[in-house]
């Protein structure tokens, strides 16, 4: 049987290492998914929503490397794109097979028809449709390049008749070069570099994703340096772990000592981080930045110097250019202030909560404490990255993913899909918000067909909890932000796993207990303190107005028990905000 195009992209997806289709099946896509049963050397995932698949591959891309999901024609594509715009904007290589209707129907408004170059260019780094045989090879490969070195989204579009005809083979090369290269500024550039870190007293040091691989050369530069080291909430897997100069994460998810470190030092120095909060960033300081793409540096401050390099290598050569700094004073100062903050975040620990009421920042530092030296985190967008910032721990082999850039609901369990699938015998551990769960419930479905081990905690505050918030720092009551939710429980239940509701604080442990030492997927549904709220590092005297504006017109509207509620659950916050 001759080899048909569909054969061929299968062969050249299984020769880049992609090892998974996320895809729901049908129509144009049905000779792709046919090729796939043929070879044998990649699965198809059946996933339940597009979306879906395209936040699992985002998550098995950024953990392991290029992976792939499909859209059929119209819907199929459409269903895609959220997915799409998280992996694009968080830079990890993905390719998204867009099959499309035969190319005789091009350009006559056909049956679920859709322009695939105008819906796909806002979330893509690369994005064409092969209309013959002979394209499809070179462009495949294109693709690829394109998604692995632009570290973005590649969409390649599939007219469902192409698919089905004889492969052609290139007249170009079928070879993926992945050449290890050094990139840093040059000496005359760190020259300048060591000579204002050298002359300043005081300098903190601010991390990105970017300077994962650099953690030791960091530690040492801190340590010569007398600086903190704060960083980012993709950065923090990266650089908490064996640091001895960590002030923790500055941000709205943050903590006051990393704010407090970055405004007193005389010198900010930003490594690999395109941290998007300018307004937490110091104005009077001089601040340096080190990327590796040249077009972030001073889109969020203004610098006094931008460098272009990987931190890896930049790092390494500014490392003998440091003269060692004798005054720890400032960094001793920025230490003691961080281990004051980590005893106001244990208050909420120790307070477990009331039934129906549990405090979810208790059930965060329990799972912190149970979960495995190496497990995979996935979070939620909202309160849920809240706890995982401030109570799960990076041990150096822990991941935590989540829609950090895009900053979609609905992220936690596709990512956990996605990074089960990639790593089988990690622990998985997803934090779903109850909105967030509820928007792609079906695919519990697909957790159970491909019996995964994760573990779902979903934080069952009956309330959009972050929404909540943000209306009351901008003066308006609360609004349909309550939500009656499903009993998670019997849902899991009748998806075919283990479901469990923990309604009291005393049965947290044991709950969390029995669900990681079972073999399989486990749902527990913790009933946490919908009025747990999350003050950021840094209050804004507008922001407090609007919190007791908002306050003040429930208690003009009749809803006072909220408001003792609200007041009675977060008295403790007084500290952080004064």
């Amino acid at each position: 049987m001759a080899k048909k195009v569909a054969d061929q992209i299968v062969e050249m997806l299984v020769n880049n290492n992609v090892k998974r289709i996320y895809a729901v099946t049908g129509d144009s896509l049905n000779e792709l998914n046919d090729a796939v049963r043929r070879s044998g050397k990649i699965k198809w995932i059946h996933v339940r929503h597009e979306e879906v698949g395209a936040y699992a591959a985002a998550a098995e891309a950024e953990l392991d490397g290029l992976a792939c999901c499909a859209g059929s024609s119209g819907p199929g594509h459409v269903h895609l794109i959220n997915g799409l715009y998280d992996a694009n904007r968080s830079g990890v290589p993905v390719i998204a097979i867009a099959s499309t209707i035969n190319t005789p129907e091009f350009g006559v408004d056909y049956f679920q028809a859709t322009n695939t170059y105008k819906l796909f260019d806002d979330c893509s780094v690369y994005n064409e449709v092969a209309s013959t045989p002979k394209q499809v090879p070179r462009m495949l490969q294109a693709a690829i390049q394109n998604a692995v070195h632009r570290k973005g989204v590649a969409v390649f579009g599939l007219p469902g008749d192409v698919s089905a005809m004889p492969a052609e083979e290139s007249a170009t090369s079928m070879y993926n070069y992945h050449s290890e290269t050094v990139l840093r500024p040059s000496d005359n550039e760190m020259r300048k570099l060591a000579d204002l870190v050298n002359k300043h007293p005081k300098i903190s040091i601010y991390c990105g994703i970017g300077a994962r691989e650099a953690h030791d050369d960091i530690i040492k530069l801190a340590g010569l340096l007398k600086a903190p080291i704060g960083y980012s909430f993709r950065g923090k897997m990266g650089m908490q772990h064996n640091n001895p100069y960590e002030v923790g994460m500055t941000g709205l998810l943050g903590v006051p000592s990393a704010f407090h470190a970055m405004h007193e030092s005389d010198v900010v120095i930003l490594l690999g981080t395109d941290f998007p909060y300018e307004h937490f960033m110091p104005l009077k300081n001089k601040i340096i930045q080190v990327d590796e793409k040249p077009e972030r540096l001073g889109r969020r401050a203004k610098l006094e110097m931008g460098l272009t390099g990987k931190i890896t290598d930049t790092v390494a050569a500014l490392l003998p250019l440091i003269n060692e700094k004798e005054d720890a004073s400032f960094l001793n100062a920025q230490l003691e202030f961080y281990k004051k903050v980590k005893e106001n975040l244990n208050v909420y620990v120790k307070d477990a909560g009331t039934e129906n009421h549990i405090s979810p920042e208790y059930v965060a530092s329990t799972i912190d404490e149970m979960a495995n030296n190496d497990t995979i985190f996935t979070v939620d967008t909202g309160m849920c990255c809240v706890w995982g910032a401030r109570y799960i721990h990076g041990t150096g082999k822990r991941i935590m993913l989540g829609s950090f850039n895009h900053g979609s609901m609905a992220n936690a369990m596709p990512m956990a899909i996605g990074a089960q699938l990639a790593y089988p015998d990690r622990q998985v551990v997803a934090f779903c918000g109850d909105g967030g769960l509820s928007m792609l419930l079906g695919d519990l479905a697909t957790i159970k067909q491909y019996n995964l081990p994760i573990k779902l905690i979903v934080f069952n505050n009956r309330s959009l909890g972050m929404v909540q918030l943000e209306m009351q720092v901008q003066g308006l009551p609360n609004n349909e932000t309550d939500m009656v939710n499903p009993n998670f429980e019997m849902i899991a239940q009748a998806m075919g796993f283990k479901g469990i509701s923990v309604t009291k604080p005393a049965d947290v442990r044991r709950s969390l207990e029995e669900a990681f030492e079972l073999d399989g997927p486990v749902l527990v549904s913790v009933f946490t303190n919908p009025q747990a709220l999350a003050m950021p590092p840094k209050m804004e005297f507008d922001q407090m107005k609007g919190y007791t504006l908002s306050i003040s017109k429930m208690i003009l509207s009749g809803r006072m028990d909220e408001v003792s509620e609200m007041v009675k659950t977060n008295y403790k916050h007084i500290k952080e905000v004064l």
